[in-house]
């Protein structure tokens, strides 16, 4: 009996770590087809001019001569790059916080002061969704001409805001769900007036999914280039991935300093999102699994 009951245990012992090295093998695979784009960026950023694809896998030489021209500007489809990442980082920054701001602002008319027909709206919100974002350009474009706001941030900031509210609204109304409403019932017993509830209970305990949405519209924003390169059109107010952009213009394109400046480029984002990336996990996970 106690071996027939050992076998079994064997088997599955074995079928289980089968399982896990299979597992493993593809989590590699998929880790290693991720980040091989990222090395030959890197590869290539690294190379001198006149070795570009060259195709080895490890160059003889090095240089960090591309580095320097982006840093310097020394290059004419760099010479207001540094201008160009205030204008990103002005749009990410913008676009984080007004969709914040208005979802956060449905969330608690939709959650916590009952909206009439508020969870109604939210779902309409989400409807935007089911609409390809292209398929929007033509329109974003006219309404913004018409309001004379083309070749502005502005535009694009709208256009950014837009986009990420829906989800901001769902978000922190699932997240806003797990907050208990007898928190709201005690502060207005209290005293406490509504904006009071918003600014001092509502908000501080919403931190998670403020910084994880925050950080989405912000990254979303950043990696724009659509919108970007249909309603912003001088050098001065365009952003950095309508700039790389224009590296592809030329019959001879320095891929070597495009790649430089590609990686500055993705430094910012890469920093923010790990810097929050617990408040990030948190903030999208409480509401989902909410019993």
């Amino acid at each position: 009996m106690s071996a027939a009951e050992t076998a079994p245990a064997h088997a599955v012992g074995k079928g289980g770590i089968g399982a896990h090295l299979a597992a493993l093998l593809i989590a590699l695979l998929l880790l290693f087809w991720t980040l091989l784009p990222i090395y030959n960026m890197i590869l290539v950023a690294l190379e001198p001019g006149d070795s570009v694809f060259s195709g080895a896998l490890w160059p003889e030489t090095f240089s960090l001569e591309n580095f320097r021209i982006v840093f310097t500007q020394d290059h004419w489809y760099l010479k207001h790059f540094w201008l160009q990442m205030l204008n990103s980082l002005i749009v990410g920054l913008a676009a984080a916080f007004f969709t914040v701001l208005i979802g956060s602002m449905a969330s608690f008319s939709i959650q916590r002061l009952r909206l009439r027909y508020g969870t109604l709206l939210s779902n309409t919100a989400l409807l935007s969704y089911a609409i390809p974002l292209s398929f929007l350009a033509i329109p974003f474009y006219n309404i913004l001409h018409n309001y004379g706001l083309l070749d502005n941030l502005w535009a694009l900031i709208i256009v950014a805001v837009t986009f990420a509210t829906p989800y901001a609204i769902f978000i922190f109304s699932q997240y806003s769900a797990s907050i208990p409403i007898e928190l709201d019932e005690a502060a207005r017993i209290d005293g406490a007036s509504v904006p009071q509830i918003y600014f001092k209970l509502y908000m501080p305990l919403m931190r998670p999914a403020l910084v994880a949405v925050g950080t989405y519209a912000l990254l979303l924003a950043w990696n724009e280039y659509l919108y970007a390169f249909l309603l912003l059109s001088s050098e001065t107010t365009v952003t950095v991935p309508v700039a790389l952009g224009y590296f592809l213009s030329s019959d001879d394109s320095p891929w070597n300093i495009l790649m430089a400046a590609a990686l500055i480029y993705s430094i910012p984002p890469l920093v923010i999102y790990y810097a929050m990336r617990r408040h990030m996990t948190t903030g999208l996970t409480v509401g989902s699994v909410k019993g």
